[in-house]
């Protein structure tokens, strides 16, 4: 019978054991070759493990994106300029499923009712998971237990604006408006418990600044009210206020994050006056718990391959974000670095769960 490789590697493993028990091999290099040998037999016999069979060949069917905003928002404009692009590259369709409820609980829930197989992934902001668990008493999700990292895809940091009354022109000169007249600012946010409510509360609390909360119901109202006069101040994305800077109806005096945005290099950033500051919105692709690793580093890959493509650093800046294409251990560590920080300041603040 004619011997194929695999045999003939067998037969002259088989060979090199005897050898070596003749020498009086100790018993854990035997178990060692033991264990060798069943493996080899296992490949020869056609069984690989069912995440390497299912790497090699994935995807074999549409990828679907579920999306924890509505139509329009932070994580939704960034999962759908991605798709277009990983479409293209991983040869089957990704598509984009907005399930926006309950501050992201909805989608969440959806994803978790779904196979773990790489077939359907989610794109949010790290205020799922740390915000909602500071914020709502009762969360049915839980980060690391059911969910883990795929794709570090984006961020977008927010900027405090102001409005002309105040008289101020930049970041100092608010802080010292504000302390000379303590009580008497109000700024709007896009609710309690939002990234810009957290934003502001972190101000206050390190500069010991007091500073009236007025929640909305979204930017698409505070900005208004910004504009109107009805806030001092308030912070918000980019495109939110880029048309009324131009006009010269708000003022940008800082951002959210640890560092200036290319976008605004003019603006200073928080993290320029306040240590350790860095609230910015991070953006990603996260996967239920039991996604098979291969599957994740697969997405991983691409992620990090389109988010260099020039077209997709442009689209993504026309809506104030930066493409950032992270591993999903980058991603895991911007969301335990935000976790850590917005529990600090939820309790400083004496926010109470609702």
């Amino acid at each position: 019978m004619k011997k194929t490789p695999h045999s003939l590697l067998m037969h002259s493993l088989t060979q090199d054991q005897d050898q070596d028990q003749d020498q009086d091999a100790g018993p854990t290099d035997h178990a060692k070759r033991q264990g060798l040998l069943a493996g080899l037999s296992l490949i020869g016999a056609g069984f690989l493990p069912k995440s390497f069979a299912q790497s090699s060949t994935y995807p074999t069917k549409p990828i679907k994106i579920i999306i924890t905003h509505a139509a329009g928002g932070l994580p939704d404009t960034v999962a759908r300029i991605y798709a277009q692009r990983l479409t293209d590259r991983l040869g089957q369709p990704v598509v984009v499923e907005n399930k926006p409820g309950a501050n992201g609980v909805l989608a969440i829930q959806t994803l978790l009712a779904l196979p773990a197989d790489g077939y359907a992934l989610l794109c949010t902001d790290g205020s799922s998971f740390s915000i909602n668990p500071l914020i709502y008493k009762s969360v049915s999700y839980e980060y690391k237990r059911d969910i883990v990292a795929a794709s570090f895809a984006a961020r977008a940091p927010l900027y405090l604006a102001v409005h002309p009354k105040t008289g101020v022109s930049n970041f100092k000169e608010l802080v010292a408006l504000a302390k000379a007249k303590p009580g008497t600012l109000s700024y709007g946010s896009s609710g309690v418990g939002s990234t810009h409510h957290l934003s502001m509360e972190a101000i206050k609390t390190a500069l010991s600044l007091d500073i009236a909360h007025i929640p909305f119901k979204g930017s698409g109202q505070s900005v208004p009210a910004l504009v109107g006069g009805q806030v001092d101040m308030a912070f918000a994305a980019l495109p939110s206020l880029s048309g009324f800077v131009k006009s010269a109806q708000v003022r940008l005096v800082a951002n959210n994050a640890a560092k200036r945005s290319e976008q605004e290099p003019s603006t200073p950033a928080m993290g320029e006056i306040i240590a350790g500051y860095d609230l910015a919105p991070v953006i990603g692709l996260l996967a239920a718990k039991a996604t098979p690793q291969p599957l994740i580093d697969r997405i991983s890959q691409e992620m990090a391959v389109v988010a260099k493509m020039p077209e997709v650093i442009h689209s993504l800046s026309l809506a104030g974000i930066e493409a950032v294409g992270g591993s999903a251990a980058e991603f895991a560590l911007a969301l335990d670095q935000e976790i850590s920080r917005m529990t600090k300041i939820v309790r400083d603040a004496h926010i109470q769960q609702e």
